[in-house]
């Protein structure tokens, strides 16, 4: 009797584990709808195409390194685990710095058979003991899961300043560029917003992340002439993208406004420069854009920026929508902006959005954020269930 019941025991806990094992796989059997956030909880998502599949790679999900996730459809994603470690033989980061060493924003670029991961972390070198000592490295695999080796013992470059959130740009004459942002740290700029806020005694001064972009070397060992100066916040009140680039500001959430997290690229002869504004941790982070006829500018800015932001004063429940990057469906007619967002549900952790975009006559257009079922990307193949 005994050993029947423990038999009967075992059986129901297989049943339960395999139950359990197929309820955390999403499929696409019998569904040609998905909903956002995906159920993946990472920041600043980067998604690479390759052989027919997805790899997605972001902020968090591992530890002092970076994970990845794969998917046939875009939708429904498999962890792959931790692809990067900081300790491999040629590391060149600060595991113990402030915000652990901060291992931020993972974009991974195939090249001659290779696959190219740049990220920013906290350099290990840091002899005035910066509180923000970011730089951005480059590692390389052999598969888009790796594991990542760092090219080299240092950052891909030193400015002098500290840099984050890389974002590589391939142009069609064979020039490289990599895109980064200049953090805020210790770079109080003047302008009238500035002058408001110490006028109305919110802060003493402003900082302000700015955006910059450089020709790369083609094997990605380091970089070709200067940094040149491409997006920043606006000076003037009256400039019509002051209003919702100082919204960290003018809402007393903290003394810097940000230009980061831009993604660059090119259709009809035309250069676009996707970028996020405002505190990444607050509700008011938001994407704009803007255009180009060269690679390094000079950039207008888009007269109907920001073209994603929250979605509370409708009624909606997403906020925090930034950093984002650009895909494409199976068959590549769809264009879908990927990027990261909390709802009232997940709380501070962010999570994966994913919503069509359109580009068209200099102009782009974002349909998002959403939360009601979508239709799957196009060319995602749906099986019968069989009932």
């Amino acid at each position: 009797m005994k050993k029947a019941l423990l038999l009967l025991c075992v059986f129901t806990v297989l049943v339960l584990h395999v139950g359990l094992a197929q309820s955390t796989q999403s499929t696409t059997v019998g569904k040609s709808t998905f909903t956002n956030p995906l159920s993946v909880q990472l920041g600043d998502p980067y998604i690479l195409y390759t052989n027919g599949m997805y790899y997605l790679y972001g902020t968090g999900g591992a530890d002092k390194g970076f994970a990845a996730y794969s998917s046939k459809d875009l939708v429904n994603w498999k962890p792959e685990g931790q692809i990067y470690f900081h300790n491999n033989k040629n590391g060149w980061s600060d595991p113990n710095a402030s915000w652990g060493g901060a291992y931020w924003a993972p974009e991974v670029y195939e090249m001659k058979g290779k696959f190219y991961l740049f990220y920013s972390a906290q350099w290990k070198v840091n002899p005035t003991k910066e509180v923000e000592n970011f730089r951005i490295g480059v590692a390389v695999a052999d598969k888009p899961t790796g594991p990542f080796i760092d090219l080299s013992s240092k950052p891909v470059f030193d400015p002098g300043y500290p840099v984050i959130d890389a974002n590589v740009f391939f142009d069609t004459n064979g020039k490289i560029y990599l895109y980064y942002s200049r953090c805020c740290y210790k770079h109080p700029v003047k302008s009238e917003v500035a002058a408001l806020a110490k006028e109305k005694g919110w802060f003493e001064e402003i900082e302000e992340s700015w955006v910059y972009g450089i020709e790369l070397k083609p094997d990605f060992s380091g970089v070709i002439g200067e940094p040149v100066l491409v997006l920043r916040p606006p000076i003037q009140m009256s400039d019509t993208q002051a209003e919702w680039e100082s919204r960290s500001v003018t809402e007393r959430e903290v003394n810097r406004r940000w230009t980061e997290g831009s993604v660059t690229f090119k259709k009809d002869n035309l250069y676009y420069i996707m970028y996020s504004a405002n505190h990444f941790g607050g509700a008011h982070y938001a994407i704009g854009y803007a255009t180009s006829h060269s690679p390094l500018g000079p950039y207008k800015k888009a007269d109907n920026n920001p073209v994603l932001q929250k979605n509370t004063g409708e009624g909606g429940l997403v906020t925090g929508t930034g950093h984002n990057s650009i895909a494409y469906s199976p068959d590549g007619k769809e264009m879908f902006c990927v990027y990261h967002g909390r709802t009232a549900k997940t709380g501070e952790e962010r999570v994966v959005f994913i919503d069509r975009m359109q580009v068209k006559n200099g102009n782009i257009e974002v349909y998002g954020p959403t939360t009601i079922p979508q239709k799957l990307p196009s060319g995602v193949k749906t099986t019968s269930s069989g009932k």
